[in-house]
């Protein structure tokens, strides 16, 4: 019997809507057989691009959509959010403007206005956005996770935690809100677990709600002091997540080289000269290992802006080298990168991130993954600071291995793989310092945590700011934390997360066996 194609479109959207993406797939490839001119069909298309990360692909069709329909208010909305995410401040206005003028009083425009200003590190003015939504479609799960995701951002942990029990009770199997609910408080008894245990068996199919509903329990097991628990459930978490990305490590691998091999000394003294702008203070290295601590610590500082984490600098890379590889960082594009005039860059650089700056003489820029860009931070921007964080590798790795990223870290779900990316990594900032000497400040994540005052003054010195004791009242803060440290940042610095690997030593043998096998030096 032959499908029509509004019942090939609905089959492909419940297919998504249940995580099976290869099925979406397949209907989208015959919905455009049909009719390669259907809005709904490339729609789809993007959203499955989406899921499975391929951002290009979801541009493309996106495009496509409003091209075929320019009254899309959803794909318009798709475009706002992508071209926010990836730092692209102008072009998602305009295709929010778009939005507001097809549908300006609807929920679902402002509730994508408030994601986007999240997006651009505009929290507070997010908060009125999702809250207006919220008034507007009362009860509605997803503008109320929006809504709570705020207000964890703003340091308002318990409204947003019962917002969470509010999705919950609404929609009870909804991974993502027990995993928003597990991130936000502190377990008390292990009701929750044995509850997100149940709904396991709901999404054996699913493997991205079966990731959501580990870690969460994985969390709330190291709450209870249940190890054994947090551990198997942090495995199976980081197995299911395993299997909705792809990790390419060869390319990592030919990445690095390429980096070591062709940003040298040498090639420094050949580059022009850069911006001499002397505001950005990059705060990079490994996730989890700190950044968002010292980030506050700094931004604490009356001459200090927190502008997050910005994707500007890698997307001006892009954007000069006009780069084709639709991988967000590969060894092509590097080599090409090391032709940039650095003034264009460092200028390009400055331009795209105005918006988010701020007014104040200094900023912040706390992308971990900008350690790849080091050598061109320095040609381009060669008055920025770049603090690095240094963190125990066995807690390090353990620390991404445990944690649910978005789009990120695509080497975090297996332990050998983790472990092998850190050992590149490590590598990496060895061939930085001996390049580049005295231009990387290196922070120990242990002695800052241990004895915060004399390691946030030498800090504070390096970076050649004036001492403020406000630096050491950074949980106090009140500007927004979009990272996975949300919580634990509204609170003095502490020691509890120092050697934390320990109490899974055996099963974490795998990570430490890739970890010795290079020669790196575990103990605390």
């Amino acid at each position: 019997m032959n499908q029509t194609l509004a019942d090939i479109l609905k089959e492909g959207f419940a297919a998504l809507n249940r995580g099976q993406l290869a099925q979406a797939g397949q209907a989208c490839k015959r919905a455009i057989e049909l009719d390669e001119h259907e809005p709904a069909a490339h729609f789809l298309i993007g959203l499955v691009a989406l899921e499975a990360d391929d951002r290009p692909n979801a541009h493309k069709a996106f495009r496509s959509v409003v091209q075929l329909d320019a009254n899309h208010a959803a794909a318009w909305s798709q475009l706002a959010r992508l071209n926010a995410s990836e730092g692209r401040v102008a072009q998602a206005e305009r295709a929010l403007k778009e939005v507001r003028r097809i549908k300006p009083s609807d929920p679902n425009v402002l509730d994508t206005v408030g994601t986007v200003l999240t997006q651009l590190g505009e929290y507070e003015a997010a908060k009125a956005f999702f809250a207006r939504a919220n008034t507007a479609a009362p009860r509605t799960a997803q503008f109320m996770m929006n809504l709570a995701n705020n207000l964890v951002f703003l340091g308002e942990i318990d409204t947003a935690a019962e917002i969470f029990r509010e999705v919950i009770a609404l929609q009870p199997n909804t991974p993502q809100g027990h995993w928003g609910l597990a991130s936000a408080v502190k377990a008390q008894n292990t009701d929750h677990v044995q509850h997100m245990h149940t709904l396991l068996e709901r999404n054996s199919k699913n493997p991205r709600g079966q990731g959501f509903l580990y870690y969460a329990i994985g969390k709330e097991c190291e709450d209870l002091g249940d190890w054994k628990g947090a551990f198997e459930a942090f495995s199976a978490g980081a197995a299911a997540r395993r299997q909705t990305v792809e990790f390419d490590e060869p390319t990592e691998e030919m990445l690095f080289k390429t980096l070591a091999q062709t940003y040298t000394a040498d090639w420094l003294g050949r580059c022009s000269a850069g911006n001499p702008d002397p505001s950005p203070i990059f705060v990079l290295g490994q996730p989890r290992t700190g950044t968002t601590l010292i980030e506050r610590i700094i931004t604490s500082h009356t001459q200090v802006h927190s502008a997050g984490e910005l994707q500007q600098f890698g997307l001006s890379v892009r954007r000069l080298t006009q780069t084709q590889n639709p991988r967000r960082f590969s060894p092509e594009l590097f080599e090409a990168a090391a032709s940039i005039d650095p003034l264009d860059l460092g200028t390009a650089y400055l331009q795209s991130s105005t918006r988010m700056r701020g007014n104040l003489p200094r900023f912040v820029d706390k992308l971990p993954i900008n350690y790849l860009n080091v050598g061109l931070i320095l040609a381009s921007l060669p008055n920025a600071k770049i603090v690095h964080l240094v963190r125990n590798p066995m807690d390090a790795c353990f620390a991404s291995f445990k944690q649910l990223f978005a789009d990120a870290y695509l080497h975090s779900y297996d332990q050998r793989e983790m472990a092998r990316h850190h050992v590149r990594y490590r590598a990496l900032m060895d061939h930085w310092r001996e390049q580049f000497p005295g231009r990387i400040i290196d922070v120990s994540y242990e002695k800052t945590a241990r004895d915060i005052e004399p390691n946030a003054r030498r800090l504070i010195n390096d970076l050649e700011l004036p001492w403020e004791d406000a630096c050491l009242e950074f949980y106090k803060s009140s500007q927004g934390v979009a990272t996975a440290s949300a919580v634990q940042v509204r609170e003095p610095a502490h020691t509890r997360s120092i050697g934390r690997w320990r109490r899974y030593e055996e099963q974490l043998t795998p990570m430490r066996q890739e970890l010795e096998a290079a020669n790196i030096e575990i103990s605390q």
